[in-house]
């Protein structure tokens, strides 16, 4: 990190459409698994606090859902709260895929973000830096810029940590003059409890079918510290339809296990303690557009 006088604090915007690399970048910055990740769109829900704390700054990313054509009311929460991200922060990470031309959404993100330009400082970064020729960089790069003219740019690789050193440098050196907002142990807002019940949903997006994952949603009934013994966790699998419980569970709860399998293993990665995890799965029919539901899973304030 770059050398400076006095110390740096400030909230970071990592915006994007869905699977740019968002949460994998968060992730990797951190050195720590604190965000869902997974090759599905809109893995990540709500807004995540993610902070990176040195000697001399203390970087607080906002990981957000990423942004797309709502077809839902949850869909419409994700993108509110992504773009109400945007006003609080001192950066905004403009985050896209430099192996794709740029996609409708990532022209609708760039018009929202562009009337911040002057106001807010935005860097726009190139994800996937690897998986791109040097021609056809130079190409993808201006079709990009060309969004956010005035942005400052730079290339990385969330996967593989490439240009992490540049881009942190690049941010510290926008951060207001701040004491730190949080302890510097402190690498989430996000309770353990929060933490879990996401990472069951990754391994839902992970091992189930296209017409399942998105409907998935996952509350935590009990998570209890039970000493030496580790952790115990009762999570209910919700489902939108009779027919994807069943390919939830899957023939003599096949699914099922192998859900709890790839959770319970991250989650004891994540909370450095052994794990055990009882799950069931219900039905609440078109729960994504119900707002009670919605209100229930914490997607929308008592006063929505």
């Amino acid at each position: 990190m770059t050398e400076i006088n006095e110390f740096r604090a400030g909230f970071v915007a990592v915006i994007g459409r869905p699977n740019v690399g968002k949460s994998t970048l968060v992730n990797a910055l951190l050195g720590q698994k604190i965000a869902a990740v997974s090759p599905r769109p809109q893995t990540t829900r709500k807004r995540q606090l993610a902070i990176l704390s040195s000697e001399d700054a203390q970087l607080i990313f906002t990981d957000t859902p990423g942004i797309h054509q709502a077809k839902h009311k949850l869909g419409g929460f994700m993108n509110e709260e992504a773009l109400e991200a945007l006003s609080s922060s001192d950066v905004i990470l403009f985050l896209v895929d430099l192996s794709v031309s740029p996609h409708q959404e990532d022209k609708m993100i760039a018009e929202s973000i562009s009337k911040l330009l002057g106001k807010i400082p935005i860097v726009l970064v190139l994800n996937k830096r690897d998986l791109i020729d040097e021609q056809s960089f130079e190409k993808r790069l201006d079709q990009y810029h060309a969004l956010v003219a005035g942005a400052e740019v730079i290339a990385i690789s969330a996967a593989n940590e490439i240009a992490f050193d540049e881009l942190l440098k690049m941010i510290i050196d926008h951060l207001p003059e701040n004491p730190p907002y949080y302890d510097v142990d402190q690498i989430t807002d996000f309770y353990e409890r929060d933490i879990a019940a996401d990472l069951i949903r990754e391994a839902c997006l992970l091992l189930l079918k296209d017409e399942v994952p998105h409907g998935v949603a996952v509350r935590i009934d009990e998570y209890t510290e039970r000493g030496d013994e580790g952790a115990y966790i009762e999570a209910t699998i919700f489902v939108e339809r009779d027919s994807q419980k069943g390919i939830v569970i899957g023939k003599g709860g096949d699914m099922i296990k192998k859900i709890s399998t790839h959770a319970r293993k991250e989650i004891e990665k994540m909370s450095g303690r052994k794990v055990f995890i009882r799950m069931r799965v219900k039905v609440r029919k078109n729960w994504r557009n119900d707002d009670n539901t919605l209100r229930l899973f914490g997607f929308l304030g008592k006063g929505k």
